[in-house]
């Protein structure tokens, strides 16, 4: 091998390296909207198993982590380009406030690489005029 070959293959590594570290900030799409029920959260974590996803609220920040453990051993081959996130770590604002040590009581479902989370609000339609 070369040394054009090595310090291409090298930079081609490092530049999937740095891709990933991007995606990974990047990652996860979210979507986040309210209907009459409460808030529903939808979370894009494709490729990661049920039980390595961790969802927490605490006040009015929804955490939202997930690492799956990323095996050499299981090489099939020449790598060409890896870009799949290995952990993510994200934390979001949501639009409703949670009172300190008021706990949150929601639904997570996990379907097709997506989370889903539904969080009941309380939320009065009518006001009284006094």
């Amino acid at each position: 091998m070369t040394l054009i070959h090595y310090a291409a293959r090298e930079l081609s590594r490092e530049i999937g390296k740095r891709s990933r570290e991007f995606y990974e900030f990047v990652m996860p799409a979210i979507d986040m909207y309210e209907d009459e029920n409460g808030l529903i959260v939808k979370i894009d974590l494709p490729g990661f198993k049920r039980d390595e996803i961790k969802v927490s609220i605490e006040e009015d920040v929804l955490s939202i982590r997930a690492k799956r453990m990323e095996l050499e051993e299981e090489r099939l081959g020449t790598i060409f380009y890896k870009q799949r996130p290995v952990q993510i770590d994200k934390r979001i604002s949501l639009p409703i406030s949670i009172k300190e040590g008021e706990k949150v009581s929601g639904i997570a479902t996990y379907l097709d690489g997506v989370v889903t989370l539904k969080i009941p609000t309380s939320r009065v339609n009518v006001i009284p005029v006094t």
